[in-house]
């Protein structure tokens, strides 16, 4: 047991080094430089000045985004304003433009016949099947209505009475398309407490009011006409007009902190959202319903039904900012140096497995030395043997191989 553990510690108390082979190959030596320049490229132009890996970033940007929209337009013979087809009127990263509506007047609780084609019925059986249904104006009562002669009637439901009728068409307002947004966006980075607008604030009222965003003349101007936007997702104005449909303006703030907070500006982003349900046939496009309530002079609650098409607009605000830290900028150095190593395990590959001097190589690169030798041989050949060490070059069969081989001489008894 206690040979055991001594031979344990002497095993572990052993220096082991790298043993150096250089191989004068022009095809390996093109390789090796070729691979370690490729590496370094990637670390210059991907990590540091693409990805700024030197830098620390802040991807946790606070954001606030107030909008106004303005224009005039006409649907149904009535001039309509900003309080008229806006909803909500708050103002928030979130509202929608109506630009057709489907309007039910006088409605009052009762009684009534539902006008929805599967509601058709020619007996009360047909509607008792249809009881606890949702997908009608009102709760199904079981009742057969208008049937005279074996017509066809509709189930009779109880809500608000008329039903609606969405069937009718209203020519939209296409006056959308000269209506403008005023986005006003705020942004802060807490991590560098840095805070930034949309546009700068030596911009005058007299521009703003006249100015409309162009990417290339009026890069802040916040300001944008409905109908550039369209042009810029590929939307026809009838298309989106007649069905409705959701548009997202990206405002991304992208800031690279070593430089002035001047130059920290966002750019803007327009994109269809719905676009995957463009073609859709059992769900196109976007509406929504609500109502005006009042009451009639006898005291009856009375309400106007409206369901909208609109125009979703929705804010989308994202962004990091960077700034030169030292423990990135030293952690993805250090990276880059020891990735360049590995130039060195891809030569290796091709010396051990394809290269001509493959086996020479392989003797040379890997040694194994073994020895057990006692003390009193020790001391015998620490005494009488002298050790010499002789440089052994040799040449493959093409460039060349240039290898470091060891040669022991023993103690003169041996000679």
């Amino acid at each position: 047991m206690a040979h055991r553990v001594l031979h344990f510690i002497a095993d572990f108390f052993v220096y082991e080094t790298a043993k150096s082979v250089v191989v004068k190959s022009w095809s390996v030596g093109i390789i090796n430089r070729v691979v370690q320049l490729l590496i370094i490229l990637y670390f210059i132009g991907w990590v540091f000045m693409h990805e700024k890996g030197h830098q620390l970033r802040d991807t946790g940007i606070e954001s606030a985004v107030m909008t106004k929209v303005k224009g005039l337009g006409k649907f149904n013979n009535h001039v309509m304003d900003v309080a008229d087809y806006v909803v909500p009127s708050q103002g928030g990263s979130s509202f929608a433009v109506i630009t057709s509506m489907v309007i039910t007047a006088n409605q009052t609780q009762g009684r009534c016949p539902e006008t929805e084609d599967k509601f058709k019925c020619t007996t009360d059986d047909n509607c008792m099947a249809k009881l606890g249904s949702n997908l009608g104006n009102g709760i199904i009562t079981g009742t057969c209505l208008n049937t005279t002669n074996g017509k066809t009637g509709w189930c009779e439901i109880e809500g608000w009475c008329p039903a609606e009728d969405d069937k009718v068409s209203e020519k939209p307002m296409k006056e959308v398309e000269n209506f403008t947004i005023f986005i006003k966006n705020s942004i802060r980075f807490p991590m560098f407490n840095v805070t930034r607008g949309n546009f700068p604030s030596s911009l005058n009222q007299s521009y703003i009011q006249s100015c409309h965003y162009d990417p290339v003349d009026h890069p802040f101007c916040p300001v944008f006409k409905v109908g550039d936007i369209l042009r810029h997702i590929n939307q026809s104005l009838d298309s989106i007009t007649d069905k409705g449909g959701e548009i997202g303006i990206n405002i991304n703030w992208k800031c690279n902190l070593d430089y002035n907070v001047m130059y920290c500006n966002p750019i803007y982003f327009f994109t269809r959202l719905d676009a995957a349900f463009e073609n859709s046939v059992a769900s196109k496009g976007y509406n929504f319903r609500f109502a005006k309530y009042h009451q009639s002079e006898d005291g009856t609650e009375r309400r106007m039904l409206h369901k909208a098409k609109a125009i979703r607009f929705e804010i989308i605000v994202s962004g990091n900012a960077g700034k030169f830290s030292t423990v990135p900028f030293l952690i993805n150095l250090v990276a880059a140096l020891t990735s360049v190593g590995l130039a060195t395990v891809f030569c290796d590959i091709i010396l051990l497995n394809f290269h001509k001097g493959a086996d020479e190589y392989k003797a040379k690169k890997f040694e194994e030395v073994s020895g057990d030798v006692s003390e009193s041989a020790n001391n015998r050949h620490c005494e009488g043997s002298q050790m010499s060490i002789k440089a052994l070059e040799k040449s493959s069969n093409d460039s060349g191989t240039f290898s470091i081989g060891r040669q022991e001489a023993h103690s003169s008894s041996n000679q």
